[in-house]
Protein backbone atom coordinates (compact mmCIF):
# COMPACT_ATOMS: atom_id res chain seq x y z
CA UNK A 1 0.00 0.00 0.00
CA UNK A 2 1.08 3.77 -0.30
CA UNK A 3 2.86 5.57 2.37
CA UNK A 4 0.42 6.82 5.29
CA UNK A 5 -2.30 4.04 4.35
CA UNK A 6 -2.06 2.34 7.59
CA UNK A 7 0.01 -0.84 6.76
CA UNK A 8 2.33 -0.05 9.64
CA UNK A 9 0.07 -0.51 12.54
CA UNK A 10 -1.58 -4.09 12.16
CA UNK A 11 2.01 -4.77 12.26
CA UNK A 12 2.69 -3.64 16.18
CA UNK A 13 -0.64 -5.15 17.08
CA UNK A 14 0.50 -8.43 15.90
CA UNK A 15 3.79 -8.10 17.58
CA UNK A 16 1.70 -7.70 20.74
CA UNK A 17 3.10 -3.73 20.86
CA UNK A 18 -0.02 -1.68 20.89
CA UNK A 19 -3.52 -2.91 22.81
CA UNK A 20 -5.96 -4.45 20.92
CA UNK A 21 -9.99 -3.14 21.25
CA UNK A 22 -10.71 -6.70 20.17
CA UNK A 23 -10.04 -10.03 18.76
CA UNK A 24 -6.78 -12.29 19.96
CA UNK A 25 -3.42 -12.77 18.87
CA UNK A 26 -2.46 -17.00 19.00
CA UNK A 27 0.27 -18.90 17.67
CA UNK A 28 0.77 -22.94 17.57
CA UNK A 29 -3.16 -22.25 19.63
CA UNK A 30 -1.39 -20.40 22.36
CA UNK A 31 -2.95 -16.77 23.01
CA UNK A 32 -0.58 -14.00 23.83
CA UNK A 33 -2.18 -13.48 26.91
CA UNK A 34 -0.93 -16.61 28.58
CA UNK A 35 2.87 -16.21 27.89
CA UNK A 36 5.11 -13.46 29.55
CA UNK A 37 5.53 -10.08 27.57
CA UNK A 38 9.35 -10.95 26.15
CA UNK A 39 8.25 -14.55 25.16
CA UNK A 40 5.67 -13.50 22.82
CA UNK A 41 8.46 -11.12 20.90
CA UNK A 42 11.31 -13.92 20.79
CA UNK A 43 8.72 -16.36 18.84
CA UNK A 44 7.21 -13.36 16.60
CA UNK A 45 9.77 -10.65 15.82
CA UNK A 46 8.92 -7.45 14.57
CA UNK A 47 11.50 -5.84 12.36
CA UNK A 48 10.71 -1.84 12.34
CA UNK A 49 11.65 0.63 9.11
CA UNK A 50 13.47 2.91 11.16
CA UNK A 51 15.34 0.05 13.77
CA UNK A 52 16.02 2.12 17.38
CA UNK A 53 19.51 2.31 18.62
CA UNK A 54 19.83 -0.14 21.11
CA UNK A 55 23.71 -0.48 21.81
CA UNK A 56 26.78 1.78 21.35
CA UNK A 57 28.27 -0.07 18.63
CA UNK A 58 27.81 -2.72 16.35
CA UNK A 59 28.93 -5.56 18.76
CA UNK A 60 26.94 -3.92 21.54
CA UNK A 61 23.48 -4.76 19.95
CA UNK A 62 24.57 -8.13 18.60
CA UNK A 63 25.60 -9.11 22.36
CA UNK A 64 22.11 -7.32 23.66
CA UNK A 65 20.61 -9.09 20.78
CA UNK A 66 21.92 -12.43 21.90
CA UNK A 67 21.54 -12.02 25.43
CA UNK A 68 17.91 -11.21 24.98
CA UNK A 69 16.95 -14.07 23.00
CA UNK A 70 18.97 -16.64 24.59
CA UNK A 71 21.16 -17.15 21.48
CA UNK A 72 24.94 -17.93 21.16
CA UNK A 73 26.59 -14.55 19.75
CA UNK A 74 25.97 -13.39 16.61
CA UNK A 75 28.43 -12.98 13.56
CA UNK A 76 28.93 -9.51 12.39
CA UNK A 77 26.83 -9.02 9.34
CA UNK A 78 28.34 -8.59 6.12
CA UNK A 79 29.76 -4.75 5.38
CA UNK A 80 29.68 -3.70 8.76
CA UNK A 81 31.91 -3.97 11.41
CA UNK A 82 32.23 -4.74 15.07
CA UNK A 83 33.32 -1.27 16.35
CA UNK A 84 30.67 0.57 14.15
CA UNK A 85 28.59 3.57 15.90
CA UNK A 86 25.28 2.26 15.84
CA UNK A 87 24.02 6.00 15.81
CA UNK A 88 26.33 6.62 12.76
CA UNK A 89 25.26 3.87 11.04
CA UNK A 90 23.58 4.73 7.54
CA UNK A 91 19.63 3.81 7.10
CA UNK A 92 20.41 0.75 5.25
CA UNK A 93 23.28 -0.47 7.42
CA UNK A 94 20.68 -0.08 10.38
CA UNK A 95 18.13 -1.55 8.78
CA UNK A 96 20.59 -4.41 7.61
CA UNK A 97 21.59 -5.10 11.06
CA UNK A 98 17.98 -5.10 12.61
CA UNK A 99 17.31 -7.53 10.04
CA UNK A 100 20.24 -9.56 10.66
CA UNK A 101 19.43 -9.95 14.30
CA UNK A 102 15.66 -10.77 14.00
CA UNK A 103 16.98 -13.88 11.40
CA UNK A 104 19.31 -15.17 13.92
CA UNK A 105 16.73 -15.07 16.70
CA UNK A 106 14.74 -17.77 17.97
CA UNK A 107 11.81 -16.22 16.40
CA UNK A 108 9.32 -18.16 14.20
CA UNK A 109 7.66 -15.12 12.83
CA UNK A 110 8.99 -12.12 11.62
CA UNK A 111 6.44 -8.95 10.95
CA UNK A 112 9.12 -6.86 8.46
CA UNK A 113 7.89 -2.91 8.06
CA UNK A 114 9.82 -2.00 5.04
CA UNK A 115 12.98 -3.58 6.20
CA UNK A 116 14.88 -2.49 3.28
CA UNK A 117 13.33 0.06 2.31
CA UNK A 118 16.96 2.41 3.07
CA UNK A 119 19.09 -0.34 1.40
CA UNK A 120 21.04 -0.34 -1.82
CA UNK A 121 19.83 -2.71 -4.50
CA UNK A 122 22.38 -4.99 -4.72
CA UNK A 123 22.28 -5.26 -0.16
CA UNK A 124 18.48 -4.85 -0.82
CA UNK A 125 18.73 -8.17 -2.93
CA UNK A 126 20.96 -10.11 -0.34
CA UNK A 127 18.33 -8.93 2.24
CA UNK A 128 15.60 -10.73 0.32
CA UNK A 129 17.23 -13.92 -0.18
CA UNK A 130 17.96 -14.18 3.27
CA UNK A 131 14.78 -13.95 4.45
CA UNK A 132 13.51 -16.62 1.55
CA UNK A 133 16.15 -18.73 3.01
CA UNK A 134 14.63 -18.16 6.50
CA UNK A 135 10.83 -18.98 5.51
CA UNK A 136 12.18 -21.99 3.04
CA UNK A 137 13.29 -22.99 6.81
CA UNK A 138 9.90 -23.06 7.85
CA UNK A 139 9.90 -19.53 9.49
CA UNK A 140 6.58 -17.45 8.25
CA UNK A 141 7.09 -13.84 7.23
CA UNK A 142 4.57 -11.18 6.76
CA UNK A 143 6.44 -7.95 4.75
CA UNK A 144 4.84 -5.10 3.95
CA UNK A 145 5.93 -2.97 1.52
CA UNK A 146 4.87 -0.31 -1.07
CA UNK A 147 6.82 -2.18 -3.23
CA UNK A 148 5.01 -4.00 -5.71
CA UNK A 149 8.22 -5.36 -7.38
CA UNK A 150 9.41 -7.29 -4.04
CA UNK A 151 6.03 -8.22 -3.50
CA UNK A 152 6.25 -9.87 -6.75
CA UNK A 153 9.52 -11.59 -6.25
CA UNK A 154 8.61 -12.77 -2.66
CA UNK A 155 5.26 -12.99 -2.28
CA UNK A 156 3.04 -16.11 -1.63
CA UNK A 157 0.08 -14.05 -1.31
CA UNK A 158 -0.77 -10.31 -1.09
CA UNK A 159 -2.75 -7.57 0.62
CA UNK A 160 -3.45 -4.14 -1.11
CA UNK A 161 -4.42 -1.51 1.23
Amino acid sequence: GPSGSGKSPPLRALADLDPREYGSLRLDGVDASELAPGLWRQRVRLVAQRPPVLAPTVVGALDLAAELTSTSRMEVPPGLREDQAVARLSGGEAQLLALWMALRSPAEVLLLDEPTSAMDPELAARAEGWVRDWAQDGGAVLWVSHDAGLAARLGAREVRL
